[in-house]
């Protein structure tokens, strides 16, 4: 048996979810501190102290390491939403038979979300809002409301498959996380929309601050809800391997658990 590659898939998920957040934070620093009249400027010109997500991503250098990094990020965040896939799937035999077809439809429902979420994230990272303000604010829009419906479905989800079990530790840290995560999302968004239509239509002094502010809640929530992901798979590999399948999974069941 050839092993080619092997890395502990839970390493592989932190390192994706904490990417952006690093970034973020990286961005917003340098762009505060050396180009703070550029991230500042808003279309109605009023007092203004936090910049958005698209000004200290929109300038540069800072487009580059953002755009660089949410790159690396998109990659793993493919399969592992397919993983998700296949372990709600083997969840299916826990519960009863007339629930199958509602957590079947949650599993597909889960992984289409997912997907336009991800499509829709490299979309408002590779057209900027300087670049095409028009397009860079419905992608941002549909972002927003499939990453809501998206934690909304998880957690129905895993109502469904958890009813009646025992959970452990971790199980019950991920589900808890994911629920105070996903109203922080919730109430997050309320502000954003409160604030945007504030400083759109009547161009209130440090509204647009108020909308960036709850901006960043919304990103660092959705990243944050994603880092659960170590609590729901705490042991298991990535591996790619050549050999009869008998023998990878015996290698496999001899290794030592990730706790």
């Amino acid at each position: 048996m050839a092993i080619h590659y092997l890395a502990s898939f839970h390493e592989i998920c932190i390192v994706t979810a904490l990417l952006p957040l690093v970034t973020l934070f990286t961005c917003f620093v340098t762009a505060y501190v050396y180009q703070y009249d550029d991230v500042h400027e808003t279309h109605c010109r009023v007092y203004n102290i936090i910049p958005s997500i698209s000004a200290i991503t929109g300038v540069s250098p800072q487009r580059y390491f953002w755009r660089f990094s949410i790159a690396l990020h998109i990659g793993p965040r493919i399969p592992i939403a397919f993983v998700y896939k296949n372990y709600y799937r083997s969840q299916l035999k826990r519960i009863s038979p007339e629930l199958v077809p509602q957590a079947s439809w949650l599993i597909n429902l889960i992984l289409v979300l997912n997907c336009i979420e991800i499509a829709s994230l490299g979309g408002v990272t590779y057209i900027s809002n300087r670049e095409n303000y028009p397009v860079h604010e419905r992608i941002f829009i549909t972002f927003m409301i499939c990453s809501l419906c998206y934690m909304l479905a998880t957690i129905k989800l895993n109502g469904i498959l958890n009813a009646g079990q025992s959970l452990n530790v971790q199980q019950q840290q991920s589900i808890k996380w994911k629920k105070f995560f996903f109203v922080a999302s919730i109430l997050s968004t309320i502000g954003l929309l409160i604030f945007f239509a504030k400083h759109r239509f009547y161009c209130h002094d440090l509204a647009f601050s108020w909308f960036a502010f709850f901006e960043y809640l919304i990103a660092i929530a959705n990243m944050l809800y994603h880092f659960t992901i170590i609590w729901d798979f705490p042991s298991q590999y990535m591996v790619i391997v050549q050999g009869p399948l008998e023998n990878i999974s015996q290698y496999l069941s001899n290794r030592p658990k990730i706790d």
